[in-house]
């Protein structure tokens, strides 16, 4: 039925959008490719499961436990690595090499504690009726994954566009010492976006956990590549891009399950997304830029 999987396809890309917020904020106000995104995500989603099974938490605890957690994890990232890089003046590739470092750290120390094993939310800490709308199968989980990350996503659009905040910020993206002439706090503006994007990238950790039912220490990875490949599809440091390549790259899997096959998920999302580069290089939201001889 494709109305049901309309839904499915929603709560999944709702997902990889968010996650691909945080990791576009990264590269628009820093100019980083954060590689430590994925592990970010994935240190979220331990956090949750912490304080929701082991301290037998309620999941709305759970969830700005993995939001605190997950921005700690990107300011630390950013005082203790980005920021030493930047005052040194290291190249653009430095930064991104180092945040691969960072993630092997975060991937082993989380194994290390936890163990390889998959664990996954207790049964009771999120209910799991199943609704009907309009003829459709709705799972609480999912309408949750929905409303949350479209909160989430309206909450940071709100704030880029419609705060003397968000201003600043677009500000330092554009130019860090333009910025900083006109008495903006660079590094201020730095530490927030990277909490900011850690946080994002936590929330999404919960998010895809209670989605697949399984939290593992390698589950940032794959998340990794699609997060890549939604903000070059949506245009890279664009907010709106982020936003609807999440959504096309749910689709996209969701529909190609349904109507393929399971073995060809990421084979048709990614064919599709390499279609759609093939005609618009720069990205649904990119800019074109002319390379100076």
């Amino acid at each position: 039925m494709l109305e049901q999987q309309f839904v499915n396809a929603l709560s999944l890309g709702c997902v990889y959008a968010l996650f691909a917020l945080g990791f576009t904020l990264i590269f628009g106000v820093l100019g980083v490719i954060n590689l430590a995104h994925g592990a970010v995500f994935m240190v979220g989603a331990y956090a949750a499961i912490v304080a929701v099974d082991w301290l037998a938490l309620p999941m709305w605890a759970g969830l700005i436990a993995a939001l605190l957690t997950g921005g700690l994890c990107g300011v630390l990232t950013d005082r203790l690595v980005l920021q030493s890089l930047r005052r040194r003046g290291a190249p653009h590739l430095i930064p991104m090499i180092a945040t691969i470092g960072v993630a092997i750290i975060l991937n082993n120390s989380v194994q290390g504690i936890f163990g390889a094993a998959n664990l996954r939310f207790p049964q009771g800490s999120v209910p799991d009726e199943v609704l009907q709308l309009a003829g459709l199968h709705v799972t609480v989980i999912e309408l949750g994954i929905i409303f949350l990350s479209f909160a989430l996503m309206l909450v940071l659009i709100y704030v880029m566009r419609g705060t003397q905040f968000g201003r600043a910020l677009r500000a330092v993206a554009e130019s860090p010492k333009a910025a900083a002439l006109l008495g903006i706090d660079v590094e201020r503006m730095f530490r927030v976006t990277t909490f900011a994007a850690g946080a994002l990238g936590g929330v999404a950790g919960v998010l895809i956990g209670l989605y697949s039912n399984a939290v593992f220490p390698l589950m940032g990875q794959s998340m990794l590549h699609k997060g890549i490949a939604v903000i070059i599809l949506g245009g890279m440091g664009d907010i709106r891009g982020a936003m609807l390549g999440g959504l096309f790259l749910g689709f996209a899997e969701v529909l190609s399950v349904a109507y393929v096959g399971s073995t060809m998920r990421d084979a048709v999302a990614f064919g599709l997304l390499f279609l759609i580069l093939l005609v618009r290089p720069q990205g649904l939201f990119g800019k074109v830029v002319q390379r100076k001889a």
